[in-house]
């Protein structure tokens, strides 16, 4: 039993350095092209299915949605990663491609996502500037803020909104930092110069361990859910506009509520054909003062009132067990003392660094599989969110939700990676789907090319947006 136990372990120290000295290769890591090409025929869809470009040349979209007139719309962020700043847009794409602008954004974006409902647009802002904000938008273009004050100055921002059946918008919140504490990661992110003072707030009173942290090259002592370089404190007090929660409102901005929390970056929303919430959330990254190694992406059934594991658990896994210590690392310890509930189990994991965001789910029997959920996998961000020996992501997925089975719908032929590193002309990074009123049609919402060396490197004017199709 000893030799199999010494056995075990040197070939795990041989596995673990292999990848450790093996570089990053992830989808974004390649030659920036001068322009992007886009052919339908580079991607792979079911038998009986195909997909179409609608409109090109679009900067930085996130959402999409139709009116009751069955025209489509399309948010552009204003806002990427890499500290890239334009204009928020509302437009609708009219038959010919083109676009109509409907209303436009100050200087604090991003817009991440869109719904239509009774007659007006919801748009969430991200608010790197200004903080977050659930946006109302008329058709003809006047702009009201129905909830502000959010606290989205961080890494991940606002998103959502979705329409529950009974009218209520729900919305949600990303974190401030990867994994509960602000370090020098979140310095390369922006916003720590621009907010030095902002960290992550629970949606409850909570009691901490009290652990400190150390940064690697500034040498700053920094505790949880508290500003970089203050020292670790034991209670903590909640808030609904919180960090990593759901959020619901009425559509006039009235009787905000706190729904869950425990989230990192609940970034897409959707209401099933029974009436259910879903959220996907993305994963810890292999970063910052509390790394995480190995989280994947979660799909999530939302029950009202629970706590969802951040930043002690992935998924119903906790981080100290052991799989989630990144190589010659450290393992993670929990920073909460006591824990409000024990995590659920999510419906389903996706691929680490996935980057799981937009759903929605088919309705109509013309179009397939009925009750499925369609998810935008965006794709990778290595070497920022860590090291990876392979893309991730880079899709539209069909996730069975009854069972958590997982189906490729529409992907490269090439490989797996964005176009831009196949050298070829399919998906970029797919961040929002969304079906057309009468169900029959899958609109994909294209971001573009984000490429990746020491920072992000957006390119504008390479969004896309497709549509998918039944035979």
């Amino acid at each position: 039993m000893r030799t199999h136990v010494v056995c075990a372990a040197l070939i795990l120290a041989f596995t673990s350095g292999c990848y450790a000295f093996r570089p990053s290769n992830g989808g974004g890591q390649t030659k920036i092209p001068a322009s992007r090409a886009v052919d339908p025929n580079d991607v792979a869809l079911p038998a009986g299915y195909r997909i179409e470009p609608v409109a090109q040349g679009l900067t930085f979209p996130t959402g999409a949605a139709f009116d009751e007139a069955g025209k489509i719309y399309v948010v552009e962020s204003g806002y990427a990663y890499g500290e890239v700043f334009t204009t928020p847009r509302l437009v609708r794409i009219e038959s010919n491609g083109s676009v109509t602008p409907i209303a436009t954004g100050k200087n604090n974006g991003p817009w991440t996502g869109l719904a239509f409902h009774d007659g007006n647009f919801f748009v969430a802002e991200g608010g790197v500037n200004e903080g977050g904000r659930i946006l109302r938008i008329s058709k003809t273009g006047d702009v009201r803020a129905l909830v502000d004050g959010l606290p989205s100055f961080g890494d991940h921002h606002t998103d959502g909104p979705a329409i529950s059946p009974d009218g209520w918008i729900y919305f949600g919140q990303g974190t401030a930092s990867n994994s509960g504490v602000v370090g020098e990661d979140n310095a390369k992110f922006g916003w720590l110069k621009r907010h030095p003072d902002f960290h992550d707030i629970p949606g409850q009173d909570i009691t901490l361990v009290g652990q400190t942290f150390s940064s690697r090259k500034s040498k700053n002592k920094t505790g949880a859910f508290a500003a970089f370089g203050t020292p670790g404190q034991t209670t903590v007090p909640g808030a609904v506009k919180c960090s990593g929660g759901i959020l619901r409102v009425r559509p006039d901005g009235s009787d905000l509520q706190l729904v869950a929390w425990g989230f990192r970056n609940p970034f897409g929303l959707a209401f099933s054909p029974d009436g259910q919430l879903y959220v996907t959330d993305n994963g810890y990254d292999e970063r910052g003062s509390r790394p995480i190694w190995g989280a994947p992406d979660l799909l999530w059934r939302v029950q009202t009132g629970l706590w969802y594991g951040w930043p002690d658990y992935s998924g119903n896994e906790p981080v100290n067990n052991g799989r989630f210590t990144a190589p010659f690392s450290r393992r993670p310890q929990f920073i909460l003392a006591h824990h409000p509930n024990d995590p659920p189990a999510p419906v389903t994991k996706f691929p680490v660094h996935s980057s799981a965001d937009g759903i929605d789910f088919s309705r109509n029997d013309r179009f397939g599989h009925v009750g499925d959920a369609f998810v935008a996998l965006f794709g990778d961000e290595a070497k920022a969110v860590g090291k990876i020996l392979n893309p991730s992501g880079f899709r539209v997925v069909r996730v069975n939700v009854s069972n958590g089975l997982i189906d490729d719908f529409a992907v490269n032929k090439k490989d797996n990676g964005p176009a831009s590193k196949l050298k070829k002309a399919g998906l970029e990074r797919p961040v929002a789907v969304r079906f057309n009123p009468a169900g029959d049609a899958l609109y994909v919402v294209d971001f573009g090319i984000l490429a990746h060396t020491d920072k992000a490197h957006p390119q504008q004017g390479t969004g896309v947006l497709w549509k998918i199709t039944h035979e």
